[in-house]
């Protein structure tokens, strides 16, 4: 078990801590609103995805494979919420209606997981090389996999949402910040495009 633990975590690295849409959503976030201010939506997007995780796991990948026009829908809906959550952030550095913008909470965090393709695509690869058929003890496996690759996708998450934050602290006044805010909101809305055409 130790040894595919291991194995696992080498294999997560670089899919975990590459800038990809989850990442960059994240530091955006940090960056404007720091990093106390995401934790409620960084809980809701890792506590679905320990649940979409083991639920692929135990065999819930199946409907995608029967009908995957699923699995489009999915990725489009997914593409447009970034680039809604990209608007919303790129808005917010013109501060047109003089409201103070609002971090996304613990929903929104869920509903980025649910709305992620690319999350079911890495989850099932990740079951396809570390579970082996059968065994008696093939469910607990199935649940240090989900934990392990579920706390992996914490630490990157918080990683690069202390790397916006720290970014921000530099630039948080006034035409810096809206520079920032307006930056990271493109960046988002480049990473809904990829979604869409990936």
């Amino acid at each position: 078990m130790i040894s595919t633990i291991v194995a696992l975590i080498i294999f997560l690295f670089p899919l975990a801590y590459s800038p990809g849409p989850g990442n960059m959503f994240f530091a955006a976030n940090g960056a404007r609103f720091g990093m106390r201010a995401t934790l409620p939506a960084n809980a809701g997007y890792h506590l679905a995805t320990w649940v979409v995780t083991a639920g692929i796991g135990f065999g819930a990948l199946a409907a995608f494979n029967s009908h995957p026009q699923l699995f489009r829908v999915l990725k489009y809906a997914g593409s447009l919420y970034v680039l809604w959550l990209a608007w919303t952030l790129f808005r917010s550095s013109c501060n047109v209606s003089g409201r103070e913008a609002q971090p996304i909470g613990f929903g929104s965090g869920v509903l980025l997981l649910l709305l992620n393709p690319k999350a079911y695509v890495i989850i099932a690869l990740m079951f396809t090389q570390f579970v082996a058929n059968g065994g008696s003890d093939q469910w607990q496996l199935v649940l240090v996999i989900t934990t392990v690759f579920t706390l992996n996708n914490l630490c990157a998450f918080l990683l690069w949402t202390a790397a916006g934050d720290w970014l921000a602290i530099r630039f948080r006044g006034g035409e810096s910040a809206r520079r920032v805010n307006m930056t990271f909101g493109v960046i988002l809305a480049a990473v809904a495009v990829w979604m869409a055409l990936a």
